[in-house]
């Protein structure tokens, strides 16, 4: 048995149905039934609760092989490392508890980094927290940054005909689809060959500046000329809080994207410890197609 947390995410969904196509026993945990129905469909079995509730986890995490243990983002929140640590020490807690001794843990690039990162910040303290547990195997992926990010910037280019952002145009930074993160986990769940503490970056074939995504996923939706623009930050902060996000997480989200843009986060990532994802870009273009497609 194999036990997911976050199973309503994009990584989770997709690692579940990799692990469940391999002929394994897999529980998700998440938070709404509802948006958990393919999952049920596909064979998992199924665990509603809350991320933040210790006992609950425990009870999900016991007899597991192994826990894939990930913070559900709560873009609402209005202190939101505050909350980051509060699901962060459930998740310890129940791990002790529990008695599980494999774990794969979803992090960030930029998680060695103890401040200055936004949300990244939140799984520092994460890391930090699980290394102090003693007898359990745990193996940190500090992912890059989401090529399926740039799906956020749809309905802002079909409205003004650039993609705008808050990341410095021309700064090369590292990027990965979310089903080469999946596709690790997976691996690393099945074969548990992880031993004590570690760390793995991932990262894609090849680093990208904005304006070059632009270019490439503009190409893909007939609009070759497409331009990268660095807004105003104050500007693209209110958008997101009129989307629902919290002051505060607009806030981070500023912070994490100057570090982005400075390299802080790409200067963090260990090439010793780091894997080469293989989805390019270009090969994920046409999921950024379909998105603008069908989006309205």
């Amino acid at each position: 048995m194999v036990v997911l947390m976050g199973a309503n995410g994009n990584i989770t969904s997709r690692l579940a149905k990799l692990l469940l196509g391999q002929g394994g026993k897999v529980r998700v945990i998440g938070r709404d039934a509802a948006h958990m129905k393919s999952l049920k469909e596909a064979g998992a079995e199924l665990a509603v609760g809350s991320a933040a509730d210790a006992a609950f986890l425990a009870q999900q995490f016991k007899g597991a092989d192994a826990v894939y243990a990930m913070i559900p983002p709560e873009y609402s929140s209005p202190d939101h490392r505050k909350y980051q640590n509060v699901v962060g020490e459930a998740i310890a807690q129940a791990i002790v508890k529990s008695g599980v001794t494999s774990v794969v843990s979803l992090s960030s690039g930029g998680a060695s980094l103890p401040d200055g990162t936004g949300p990244i910040a939140g799984l520092h303290d994460q890391e930090e927290r699980l290394k102090k547990l003693s007898g359990v195997n745990i193996l940190h992926l500090r992912a890059a940054y989401f090529m399926e990010n740039h799906l956020h910037a749809i309905g802002l280019i079909k409205a003004f005909g650039v993609y705008p952002g808050m990341i410095a145009p021309d700064v090369p930074m590292a990027m990965i689809a979310v089903q080469d993160i999946a596709a690790h986990a997976a691996r690393e769940l099945v074969q548990l060959n992880f031993k004590g503490q570690s760390v793995r970056h991932l990262v894609g074939p090849r680093e990208y500046t904005m304006s070059e995504a632009a270019g490439i996923l503009g190409a893909a939706i007939g609009k070759p000329d497409l331009k990268y623009v660095k807004g105003d930050p104050a500007q693209a902060k209110a958008g997101m809080v009129q989307s629902g996000f919290s002051q505060n997480v607009a806030d981070l989200f500023e912070e994490m994207s100057n570090a982005l843009s400075d390299g802080r986060i790409t200067r963090s990532i260990d090439a010793a410890s780091t894997i080469h994802a293989p989805t390019t870009l270009e090969q994920f273009a046409p999921v950024f197609k379909a998105a603008f497609a069908g989006t309205h």
